[in-house]
């Protein structure tokens, strides 16, 4: 790829890339915001709301993922509309604008089905807590936490569905926007319900959880307004789900459920390694979970880039310039590529400016923690970018309408390749926590070269149906 080419895609790619990147670190500061005050409260709230908070946010990420290829289905039938704008006669505008519509309907369909069934789903887990060996009191507390949070779940999805509508439109400024004031105002509800000013009442750690619903919906309905005060946005943008075809929501459902089952299959294969890492003792699993937060935080990178990356890749197909799709693959590398390496040399030349969030890297009380981190940060090093090429690389599948090879291939990589091998470092090599992340690089590199080769053999597939010859 010439460089001139490379940089003009690159633009290209960052300008809906960057948007979303920020509203993903965004969103990383409203959670962080709920742990810091639900840590005010004392020890026994922080455990209570932290199991309650992960139990909301695994059906929350699995709800996203139901609705996650709304922004494809979006983006192609938006290049369609363009096209027949462009060449073909005004009824073929029509048809193109009338898909557009009848996807988003069907996108608020599946996000209100899905909401109300983890909503009631995540209360009936709620009343089996103590079925699973926790705490009587500590039950007691996840359940009225879960009371606050389980409306939220709704709204929630609904925001997601018009995110991606937004997104596949290619006009997602007004996200970031609304995320960041999200966060502020997050925590004047947060602070205003739990300790009952104004004349509340003092609700304590039930207030996070009504003060979590609260920004839900009204993010939504920001989302919602200022779609409808945008003249491209607004004559698409229809909410009646009464009328949604259930061909296209089936259709929906079809390609989100891999992808939500990947979402849950990567978050479980995280978290089997984080009880590894604890086996080898309590400053191994502080170093697990300090260098684990890292990843996570330049995870968002990975997130916005994918995101892009599919969305521009239905778009070109659906213009079928297959050509372009296929360096979209490459763009997005080069991309991940130049953050990443920034990210390491921060790693390598400030170790203990990048860990001092987590521990006291002046004093000897962490000592052992901080020695463990300050090895695993040359392993995320190049693990990051493998994180993050494995996530495009799910991204780009999915632009081709392919969920089910992101879902099969992460199982292979993830479970069959990187619990095996992180379980021989770890035990067997004796390199405990060092080995399980390097078990875990191991696992995400074959992933990531599995999910792109998969990406440029089904786009060789449809030139070959089209006899067309590619050129990579």
């Amino acid at each position: 790829m010439q460089l001139t080419t490379l940089l003009r895609d690159s633009r290209a790619l960052a300008t809906l890339a960057v948007p979303l990147i920020l509203t993903q670190l965004a969103q990383v500061a409203l959670t962080t915001t709920d742990t810091v005050m639900m840590g005010m409260l004392g020890t026994a709230d922080l455990a209570a709301g932290g199991l309650a908070i992960v139990l909301f946010n695994q059906l929350r990420t699995m709800g996203v993922g139901l609705v996650t290829s709304v922004g494809n289905q979006i983006a192609a039938a938006s290049a369609r509309a363009e096209s027949a704008q462009d060449t073909g006669p005004a009824t073929a505008r029509s048809e193109s604008d009338d898909e557009v519509r009848e996807i988003v309907r069907a996108s608020f369909a599946v996000a209100t089905l899905a909401g109300i069934a983890g909503a009631v789903l995540m209360l009936l887990i709620g009343q089996a807590l103590t079925l699973l060996g926790q705490e009587a009191d500590v039950v007691d507390r996840v359940q009225t936490m879960l009371l606050a949070l389980a409306p939220g779940l709704v709204p929630c999805l609904w925001f997601q569905a018009i995110r991606q509508f937004t997104v596949g439109m290619r006009r997602p400024q007004a996200l970031l926007q609304i995320t960041i004031a999200s966060v502020a105002v997050n925590a004047g509800i947060n602070w205003v319900l739990i300790h009952g000013t104004w004349g509340l009442p003092k609700l304590g750690l039930p207030g996070v959880g009504v003060a979590t619903t609260l920004v839900y919906l009204l993010s939504f309905l920001a989302l919602y307004l200022s779609a409808k005060k945008d003249t491209v946005l607004a004559p698409l943008l229809s909410l009646n789900i009464a009328k949604a075809d259930r061909a296209t929501a089936r259709r929906l459902v079809r390609l989100g459920i891999p992808i939500a089952a990947t979402y849950g299959s990567e978050a479980g294969f995280f978290s089997v390694t984080a009880l590894m890492a604890g086996s080898f003792g309590s400053a191994a699993l502080a170093a697990h979970t300090a260098v684990n937060q890292l990843v996570y935080i330049v995870f968002q990178v990975a997130v916005g880039l994918s995101h892009a990356a599919s969305i521009n890749v239905s778009r070109e197909l659906a213009l079928g310039r297959t050509e372009a799709a296929l360096r979209i693959k490459n763009t997005a590398l080069a991309c991940a590529g130049a953050v990443m390496v920034v990210v390491g040399i921060v790693y390598i030349t400030l170790p203990d400016l990048v860990l001092s969030p987590f521990f006291d890297t002046t004093g000897g009380r962490d000592a052992d923690a901080v020695s463990i981190a300050t090895h695993l940060l040359l392993v995320i090093m190049v693990l990051q970018f493998f994180d993050c090429a494995q996530n495009i690389g799910v991204g780009l599948l999915r632009g081709l309408d392919d969920t089910k090879s992101g879902f099969r291939i992460t199982l292979v990589g993830y479970w069959a390749i990187g619990l095996p091998a992180a379980w021989l470092l770890g035990y067997a090599a004796g390199l405990h926590t060092l080995g399980i992340w390097l078990g875990l690089l191991t696992g995400l590199a074959a992933t990531a070269i599995l999910l792109l080769r998969r990406y440029s053999a089904s786009l060789r597939e449809k030139f070959t149906a089209q006899q067309v010859v590619p050129t990579a």
